[in-house]
């Protein structure tokens, strides 16, 4: 590594480092409690963000169900939670339904670290066996995005059907204590708050590391032109399952955090409309870039907050007409329109997104028409 990218690096750490400082000692200092735990939600948001950004903007892959992995990490933890009662005694809501002894698949939940273990196992395990059911087939494009939809239909009914077991459509809710101390409590949420913080400056890190060097070229190749990825020797299936799995647990984690400080999970989490959010977020900040998922899920969820206070009838609408005009008129999102008018982000230069002049290549399009996908 040169001297040069060497201080690059060390300048962008002293950013992330800073942020976080702010975020965790000015911000609850000018925030009130609403608001901090409205901000700390809206980071929680943002972790997912980034893992939408690592499989679709880096990778080519648009996920439409990540709804399924945030909220099966929300209720890995929600389940730890509801467990927080005197030995002998079941959920609240499992007696509403006459259910007598803890269901199996219930009785590891009673650990605290088993619990989070299972909130980015599962969901990493899970994208990896969807993953790899699909890509070995080599389903790519909108039939991949048709499939994650499906997927979350299946989980959505399910969850939402379970009322013995999850308690159906109103989720798991009423969360009392965690080591004795209480959920709801403002120094217990002030801890979450941190926590997600610092993990949402982990995985910014996390990914920034997985986008750099040969994996990081490997990926963006297999989003320009996965054929010739395949023709040069690499086997993209592999790849491509392990990144989605990695941001599968990403939205694991989120999923958790997120439940942590709002109090509650339900089939909500699992809804088609919720995943495509977490695409526009990545969208109007722009795909590709890391810092612009975050800038997005933040100013979209500001966005929305404070339109649904001010217009509480009519706020729809005006999130409907700034998600057009960002999407229309900055293709690239705010943080790619910002690097095209020689703003610099962090300083740190781009790479380029394909091999100079692929596009121009004589050689690359008789590959392109004689050689099947």
């Amino acid at each position: 590594m040169s001297k040069k990218g060497g201080r690059l690096i060390l300048i962008e750490f002293g950013v992330v480092v800073a942020i976080a400082l702010i975020l965790i000692l000015i911000m609850p200092v000018v925030l009130t409690q609403f608001r901090l735990n409205l901000l700390g939600r809206f980071l929680s948001l943002a972790i997912v963000a980034l893992g939408i950004d690592l499989i679709w903007g880096y990778t080519g892959l648009l996920s439409l169900g990540h709804g399924i992995f945030f909220g099966l990490g929300g209720y890995a933890i929600a389940m730890n939670l509801k467990l927080q009662v005197p030995p002998g005694e079941l959920p609240d809501f499992m007696g509403l339904y006459g259910i007598t002894e803890l269901p199996w698949f219930w009785q590891p939940f009673y650990s605290f670290p088993v619990a989070i273990i299972a909130v980015f196992m599962i969901p990493a395990l899970l994208a990896g066996l969807l993953g790899y059911l699909v890509f070995r087939n080599r389903l790519k494009g909108v039939y991949f995005s048709i499939l994650t939809q499906a997927a979350i239909i299946v989980f959505f009914n399910f969850f939402n059907g379970q009322q013995q077991l999850f308690n159906g459509t109103n989720g798991l809710i009423d969360f009392t204590t965690l080591f004795g101390a209480t959920v709801s409590d403002a120094k217990t949420q002030f801890i979450f708050y941190t926590l997600t913080v610092v993990l949402l400056a982990a995985t910014y890190g996390i990914c920034r590391w997985l986008t750099s060097g040969r994996f990081g070229r490997l990926l963006i190749a297999i989003r320009d032109d996965e054929s010739r990825v395949r023709f040069s020797g690499y086997d993209p299936t592999d790849f491509k399952v392990v990144v989605f799995a990695v941001s599968g647990a990403i939205a694991g984690i989120a999923g958790a955090f997120y439940t942590l400080q709002s109090g509650s999970v339900s089939p909500r989490s699992m809804d088609i409309a919720f995943s495509i959010e977490m695409v526009i977020w990545v969208a109007v900040g722009g795909r590709g870039t890391l810092i612009g998922a975050i800038v997005g899920a933040l100013l979209v969820n500001y966005a929305r907050a404070f339109l649904s206070e001010q217009f509480a009838e009519i706020w729809l609408f005006f999130q409907g007409a700034l998600l057009l005009i960002v999407v229309t008129v900055l293709p690239d999102g705010i943080v790619g329109w910002l690097r095209h008018q020689n703003i610099p982000i962090f300083n740190r230069p781009q790479p380029i997104s394909t091999y100079p002049s692929l596009e121009e290549d004589a050689e690359v399009e008789h590959e392109r028409q004689n050689i099947g996908n």
